[in-house]
């Protein structure tokens, strides 16, 4: 007799532990495009408009953190989270908080997105999507790092955990090459985003030739942020990747069986039931 609630099919491939609901996933998809809006508005923003993410972070923050708060509810309401994975979610935000500081973003080496990548590749794409913001919160308030930047982190490490929940089921060695190369990829894509909450900014700073122009075609102030990218963060965000890469093929095993192991243990989505009990005779 099958199992109901074994966590693999019968190509031993393991499927997400918590699917997304389709209220969650609503949230979700919201969240998403409040996260492109917040990065993407200055190419399309029209010059001279004022806006500045000193002043609509705090905005920006307070909506993140009710999103993520209804998405979070929508899923208790709709049996997707129990209380089991709550405090999961707790626990693994915590740990990603404390990674955060033990890495202190030294040379782009952050070891919480080894984590962000294990954590939503087990538990799927929306507790992926909030574990990586909360991991970014709870790091945040621990080293005192919480500014205008810290919003547009939570997005960026979201949707890393998200993406790690949303790749194809695989096993095996093959599983955690794909892990490494995801890995390796979100880390630089990671980068390449968080430079757009500062980079129209920078009207002084920047190097010749790579400065955001207020009202310039798309693919211009595109072509300028590629050098820009190039030039100055690249070399900050290849770390991050790697290490994650290489995380992943040294300690991904281990770690996937017992997040594996511990929400088989746990038994997320079991309904419990009452049968009628039988006298043994005698």
């Amino acid at each position: 007799m099958t199992n109901p609630h074994a966590r693999h099919d019968q190509h031993g491939q393991h499927p997400p532990v918590v699917a997304v609901r389709w209220r969650a996933a609503a949230t979700l998809g919201v969240t998403t495009l409040v996260g492109l809006a917040a990065f993407l508005w200055p190419f399309l923003a029209q010059p001279g408009s004022g806006l500045a993410h000193s002043a609509d972070a705090p905005w920006l923050f307070v909506l993140l953190i009710a999103l993520l708060t209804a998405m979070v509810v929508a899923e208790l309401s709709g049996g997707g989270l129990d209380a089991k994975t709550v405090a999961v979610l707790g626990v693994l935000a915590a740990a990603g908080g404390a990674l955060r500081v033990l890495g202190a973003g030294t040379a782009g080496l952050e070891p919480m997105f080894f984590l962000l990548v294990m954590a939503g590749r087990v538990l799927g794409r929306g507790v992926g999507f909030v574990l990586g913001a909360l991991a970014v919160l709870v790091g945040a308030f621990l080293t005192g790092g919480v500014g205008p930047w810290a919003p547009f982190q939570m997005i960026a490490a979201g949707w890393v955990g998200f993406g790690a929940g949303a790749l194809p089921r695989a096993s095996g060695r093959p599983e955690r090459v794909m892990l490494a190369g995801y890995g390796l990829v979100s880390g630089l894509l990671y980068g390449l985003v968080m430079n757009l909450w500062f980079w129209p900014f920078l009207t002084s700073g920047a190097p010749a030739g790579m400065a955001f122009v207020p009202g310039d075609p798309v693919a211009a102030n595109l072509s300028r942020y590629a050098a820009f990218y190039l030039a100055t963060s690249v070399g900050w965000d290849l770390p991050r990747g790697v290490l994650t890469a290489v995380l992943v093929m040294v300690a991904g095993r281990p770690v996937l069986a017992s997040l594996r192991r511990g929400t088989r243990r746990a038994a997320f989505g079991a309904t419990g039931q009452f049968v009628a009990s039988h006298r043994l005779g005698r």
